[in-house]
Order: structure tokens, then C-alpha cells, then sequence
């Protein structure tokens, strides 16, 4: 069986970009983001792309850098307050938005990876969330219908893995990185510690390497903090 093991982001996304293409981002935040894999990403020159991600990173930072770059043409997003980049375009007409409540994004993301074309929810009965979306009612309560999302590349991030892509998330990362491994036709996960197989202890497994194909070990990760708050000094 061929390595899943790549020496470089560059490398593990060689030959997969294209043009208009739909990827998942993880992560929340700043955190747990591929940031490696991200960068890549705007190496490569691959442009018109759809991009599902919880939020746009910040100016410079993660997605921001491919909005920098004009190379995302649709975000479907939940929370996007913190990159100007973004708001700039979105209000210039050069970029399309399709908003979603956190929730219902996840769900769509899970659905994907489960194989559920789409599911009911109340979230988002009566308001601008539900324009154009097929309504029903159970047990006396309307529903709106929600699609699911499948992407052709997953870039996620994860805090180990063995040789197998079997991999454990930690703490923050393990947003939106988990479901997102599952939705799409090739996963790339760039990870801080590599160990051969065995090593994991299974109970802690969160994605099992059956959904991985291709992983990238990092040599050195900047953790960022999107906004530093501390307590005022006495």
C-alpha cells in the first residue's frame, strides 16, 4: 500500500487543484486552522474557488490570505466579523456569501460525510434563512429544508496521527476538523506529531484513517489568538 506520508504541504496538494473547485477549511477561529496547507493553497494560483469553512480567518491570516489574493469566489460560512478583506468584497459585489447558523453549517457538513442528502431543521423557520427553501411542517411545527455539503478536497488540521491517518484532535481544533475529514473525496490532514501505527490508543481515535488519504507532518506551527483579552491590572 502507497504512503500516505507527504514531506510538504505543497507536495501533498500536487496535481489535485483546480480551478473552481469546492474545498473545506477547519477549524474555528484561528484555531485548528491548516494554515500550512492553506498557504499551499494560494502557492498553486488555483482561483474561482468555493470554500466551506466556519469563518474567513482574519486579514492576512488563514482564508484571509487566499481573499488577499481573490482566489475564493463563493465563502459558505457561519461568522465572517472578523476580516475587512472579506467585508469589503462581499459589499463590492466580488464575492458571494451563502450564510448559515453555526449549527445547521455543521449539520450540513455532517450530513455530507454521512451520505444524507439533506435533512429538516427549525433553525432559520421565519426568517431570511429560509427564503427559496423548501418548508414543511411535524408535529405541528415547520421545518425548513437544509442541502448538505460535499467537497472535492478537505484541508484539516489535527494534533496527531499515525502512519495510517488515523487521527486525535485537540481541544479547539476539534471543531468542524472531525466532520469535515468525513465530506469530501480527498482529505488532507496536516498534523503536529506523526507516530507509527499502534502508537494512538484507539479510545481516543476521533477520525479514523479510512477517510484520510494524504497527511502532512508539520516542523513548527504559530498558534494565533484572534483577540487577546486580559484583566485589567489592579
Amino acid at each position: 500500500m502507497a504512503s500516505k506520508i507527504y514531506r510538504n504541504a505543497t507536495e501533498a496538494l500536487a496535481g489535485q487543484l483546480r480551478d473552481g473547485m469546492t474545498l473545506m477549511s477547519g477549524g474555528f477561529g484561528l484555531c485548528g486552522i491548516p494554515d500550512a496547507l492553506i498557504e499551499a493553497v494560494k502557492a498553486s494560483g488555483a482561483k474561482d474557488l468555493t470554500v466551506i469553512s466556519n469563518n474567513a480567518g482574519i486579514d492576512g491570516v488563514g482564508l484571509g490570505k487566499l481573499l488577499e489574493t481573490r482566489q475564493i469566489k463563493k465563502m459558505i460560512s457561519s461568522y465572517v466579523g472578523e476580516n475587512a478583506t472579506f467585508a469589503k468584497q462581499y459589499l463590492a459585489g466580488e464575492l458571494e456569501i451563502e450564510f448559515n447558523p453555526q449549527g445547521t453549517l455543521a449539520e450540513r457538513i455532517r450530513a455530507g460525510g454521512a451520505g444524507i442528502p439533506a435533512f429538516f431543521t427549525r433553525t432559520g423557520v421565519g426568517t431570511q434563512v429560509a427564503e427559496g427553501k423548501e418548508t414543511r411542517e411535524f408535529d405541528g411545527h415547520a421545518y425548513i429544508m437544509e442541502r448538505s455539503l460535499f467537497a472535492d478536497i478537505a484541508l484539516v488540521h489535527a494534533w496527531k496521527a499515525d502512519e495510517e491517518g488515523n487521527l486525535v484532535y485537540r481541544m479547539t481544533a476539534r471543531n468542524f476538523n472531525p466532520m469535515m475529514a468525513t465530506a469530501a473525496k480527498l482529505t488532507i490532514a496536516q498534523v503536529e506529531e506523526l507516530v507509527p501505527c499502534g502508537e494512538l490508543n484507539p479510545d481516543h481515535i476521533i477520525t479514523p484513517g479510512i477517510f484520510v488519504q494524504r497527511i502532512v507532518k508539520l516542523d513548527q506551527i504559530e498558534k494565533r489568538i484572534e483577540q487577546r483579552t486580559v484583566r485589567k491590572r489592579a
